[in-house]
């Protein structure tokens, strides 16, 4: 395999990871907060992932959270 190839090949794990843990969801909010309202405030990451969380646990068809 050459340099490319493995680059490419480490390229899509790395997409897969992300994807797969749910880090790729901020960046994903973040496009869509900038394009839809330059001016707006955009929440932080922290910000985001609580707000995430807690609409996760108030959804019950979202999972189930026992602790």
């Amino acid at each position: 395999m050459t340099l490319t190839g493995v680059r490419r090949a480490a390229g899509r794990i790395r997409w897969y990871v992300r994807e797969l843990t749910g880090e790729a969801t901020y960046d994903r909010y973040v496009a869509h907060a900038r394009s839809c309202d330059p001016e707006a405030p955009v929440m932080s990451r922290r910000a985001f992932e609580r707000s995430r969380t807690d609409a996760r646990e108030a959804d019950p068809r979202e999972g189930f959270r026992c602790c």
